[in-house]
């Protein structure tokens, strides 16, 4: 019989989460204060792109996003079955640009490690990129192509996982205000604002950049900040962009709606969610670099996201040592939804008691304390 469960935070993490502990039987109740995927969750790009976003070597973070790359066929599948509700996947590869020839070889290292881990990434240069990405600035000397990458649109994708769970029997309680963890030890006891209580068997917190206000509670150290990520959206005329195009400075990708997306400008703003002109303007400084296309052009939208950003750049993820009640999956920063698929998996998998990846221990939330 599975157990009550009690998933702190309705982002795509908590979602995701939830989906995939009642599907394998226990009883799941999300707590959200605000509404379902209202914070970075509805705010994101929606990439799926381990390889292009993680340029270092396969270390362990790269293991988890490849994790979660491989799940998301299947998984994408799985969440527009049960929801009803269709969302979009396109797998239109991506292109790692740069623009000088010294680059070209840091691109030679990319494509050499990654080929050894799923990619069939070729670096690409002159008639055959330009044949690929015909807008692209022939600035660009070359382009490292990564056929497996793919996209989602994040806020059809986030309301899909939200559909899915309610389907499945998940309760979700939102516009809570606030919750306050009376219990953890030897239960799950969540009081919110207006007094409502909720209990269970264990606790699941994915409450995203605002994880460390349990650090008083639990005893233990959790070093998540808010990185504020600036975006900006261009109508059709912008286009057509035929894949996800990274640089060193942000990333432009189209998507189904006609619109083409370019971000992220950062910044560390607290809480604050407005946009800026500076922001926007650093996203304006280069985009016109790379596709000609956008000079002289408004961006009809803009918006920001809180990016729950960790010391060490890696996502607190598994049991606590005091308590195994207590699950922790927050600090994903900029990967929430490619990583939401291996996130679920992983944390249905420990409460579960089932064998975890030997990188598994790089994520113990408990590593700050």
């Amino acid at each position: 019989m599975g157990e009550a469960i009690i998933v702190i935070g309705g982002g795509v993490v908590g979602l995701a989460c939830a989906f995939e502990l009642q599907k394998r039987g226990h009883r799941v109740t999300v707590l959200e204060k605000q509404r379902c995927g209202g914070q970075a969750s509805g705010a994101a790009a929606g990439m799926l792109a381990p390889y292009s976003e993680n340029g270092e070597g396969p270390d362990d973070f790269f293991q988890l996003c490849a994790a979660s790359l491989q799940l998301f066929p299947a998984w994408k599948d799985e969440v527009r079955s049960a929801s009803g509700q269709p969302f979009e996947y396109t797998e239109s590869g991506s292109l790692y640009a740069v623009y000088h020839e010294a680059d070209r070889l840091a691109l030679e290292g990319r494509r050499l490690w990654q080929r050894e881990h799923g990619s069939s990434a070729r670096i690409l240069e002159g008639d055959e990129l330009y044949r690929l990405e015909p807008k692209l600035s022939r600035d660009v000397k070359a382009a490292l192509y990564t056929p497996e990458e793919s996209h989602v649109y994040a806020p059809d994708y986030v309301l899909a996982l939200e559909k899915a769970c309610r389907a499945a029997g998940v309760v979700i309680a939102e516009r809570l205000e606030s919750l306050e963890i009376e219990q953890w030890r030897d239960a799950a006891v969540v009081r919110a604002k207006d007094g409502s209580r909720f209990q269970g068997d264990r606790l699941l917190l994915c409450n995203g950049a605002w994880a460390q206000e349990w650090e008083e509670t639990l005893g233990i150290r959790i070093p998540v900040y808010p990185i504020r990520g600036q975006i900006c959206a261009y109508g059709g005329e912008a286009g057509p962009v035929r894949h996800m195009v990274f640089t060193s400075q942000g990333y432009v990708v189209a998507k189904q709606n006609n619109t083409v997306v370019c971000g992220a400008s950062e910044d560390v703003a607290g809480f604050d969610t407005a946009v800026t002109d500076k922001g926007i303007d650093r996203l304006r400084s280069w985009n016109k670099q790379l596709f000609p296309s956008f000079a002289g052009l408004e961006p009809f939208h803009r918006w920001a996201g809180l990016r729950p950003s960790t010391q060490d750049g890696y996502p607190l993820l598994g049991l606590l040592r005091e308590s195994d009640r207590v699950y922790m999956a927050a600090g994903h920063y900029r990967n929430g939804i490619l990583l939401s698929a291996v996130t679920a998996k992983l944390a249905a998998d420990a409460i579960g008691g089932d064998r975890l990846p030997s990188w598994y221990g790089a994520f113990a939330p408990e590593r700050f304390s």
